[in-house]
């Protein structure tokens, strides 16, 4: 699938509706930088938990603040030739995806000057277009004139079984429960926060891919892009 020209694509959405795995698929088929927001929240989440700013689930946020300058995040292969995140130069891509920092990490979001910081660092990652970026606010904050704008849902049961499957898969023992309550806490959260709120862009579109595969998704995405005259005859 190649377009004839360079575009950035903003995914936004709930929680554990598939935004990464989506995000990542197209990436690879456009060949473009796939860059994962949410994993930038959760490693800002895990330098603040590794560094004991974090009591009681309370954060000292004048702390973190202070050390945000010492807080670099990049995206890599590792060897087995998966993306993963790298906090300050060691892959912690197992480490972010835990319950402890799931459970902090829309609370860290919620804090402006990390916002901030990481959408300065977000805007730099694609200041020359050819990236596929997922989030909470990509096409309403960081990419606002993103030429692809996709605003993606599920329900809650779906994304609860999604995000279980995924941890178990992964070796976590969790309980399903457990899931189901951190995602409704993330959804209320995501959606009421005062700093960039989760909201559907007036120009984004609609995907709910609850009872979808990735490859039906992938058909969906390249029908997309030819409504938009996007891709090379």
């Amino acid at each position: 699938m190649k377009l004839n020209k360079k575009i950035v694509v903003a995914l936004d959405g709930f929680s554990s509706c598939g935004k990464s795995t989506f995000a990542k698929r197209i990436a690879d088929t456009l060949e473009y930088v796939f860059i994962d927001s949410g994993a930038m929240y959760r490693a800002v989440s895990l330098f603040s938990i590794q560094n004991k700013m974090v009591t009681e689930s309370k954060i000292d946020q004048t702390g973190l603040i202070q050390m945000l300058p010492k807080i670099k995040i990049h995206f890599q292969r590792n060897e087995n030739g998966l993306v993963s995140t790298y906090l300050n130069g060691k892959d912690v891509e197992k480490e972010i995806r835990g319950v402890a920092v799931s459970q902090l990490v829309s609370e860290i979001s919620k804090i402006k000057e990390v916002r901030l910081y990481l959408v300065q660092m977000q805007q730099e990652l694609g200041k020359e277009k050819g990236i596929v970026m997922d989030g909470r606010d990509i096409g309403t904050v960081v990419f606002p004139n993103a030429e692809i704008k996709i605003f993606m849902t599920a329900s809650v049961d779906v994304r609860t079984k999604r995000r279980y499957d995924e941890l178990i898969a992964k070796g976590f023992e969790v309980s399903i429960d457990e899931i189901r309550k951190n995602i409704e806490e993330r959804d209320n959260n995501d959606l009421n926060r005062k700093e960039s709120p989760l909201k559907q862009a007036a120009d984004a579109v609609v995907l709910d891919n609850g009872s979808m595969t990735i490859d039906e998704q992938m058909n969906w995405f390249k029908d997309l892009l030819k409504s938009r005259k996007l891709l090379e005859e």
